[in-house]
């Protein structure tokens, strides 16, 4: 069986070669474009997080808060803890509220699990080109069981309420790596 396209014998093999190398064109290019480097933000290496700013009357809490994003940023290990002076961004917080919310009521009409709201005013901001990446306000709540029970502490619900913060500020400042 003969294999014709239309070109004459002298041509085929040049051709097939050059068929079959354009066909595995699109396979290489894909291989070259992946980066781990590949944020929108290439220069941003390291990150601050100073102590949150507070406006409430909460004792501990904005500490907390800024030692779990620390410690979030430090597992994830996409950006370096790096002190304000060394930094290439920086992130800004506000402690703005903390809420205490009936949660669920029992069949007596009885509170049986109340609810914890933070609220944060967030901003990263990029220090080597002086502008800022993103800011937002971000709520969340923990939960506990007043009079006992699995989550029987306020404090269990705040940490609760930090470490979602902590996880969303993660996942909104790596996003894109």
């Amino acid at each position: 069986m003969d294999w014709k396209i239309g070109l004459p014998a002298n041509k085929r093999q040049p051709f097939a070669v050059m068929l079959i190398l354009v066909s595995l064109l699109p396979a290489s290019w894909s291989c070259g474009v992946y980066s781990f480097s590949g944020s929108a933000y290439p220069h941003i290496k390291s990150i601050a997080i100073p102590l949150f700013d507070d406006r409430t009357a909460e004792f501990g809490v904005r500490e907390n808060l800024t030692n779990a994003l620390v410690e979030a940023f430090t597992r994830d290990n996409t950006l370096r803890i790096a002190d304000r002076r060394n930094a290439d961004a920086i992130l800004e917080g506000v402690l703005m509220k903390v809420e205490d919310r009936a949660g669920a009521y029992n069949r007596q009409e009885q509170v049986d699990e109340i609810q914890v709201f933070l609220t944060v005013r967030l901003t990263y901001r990029d220090v080597k080109k002086r502008k800022i990446i993103w800011e937002d306000t971000i709520t969340q709540f923990g939960t506990y069981t007043p009079g006992g029970g699995e989550k029987s502490t306020r404090e269990d619900a705040i940490n609760e309420a930090i470490a979602k913060i902590a996880d969303e500020v993660l996942n909104r400042t790596v996003s894109g790596w």
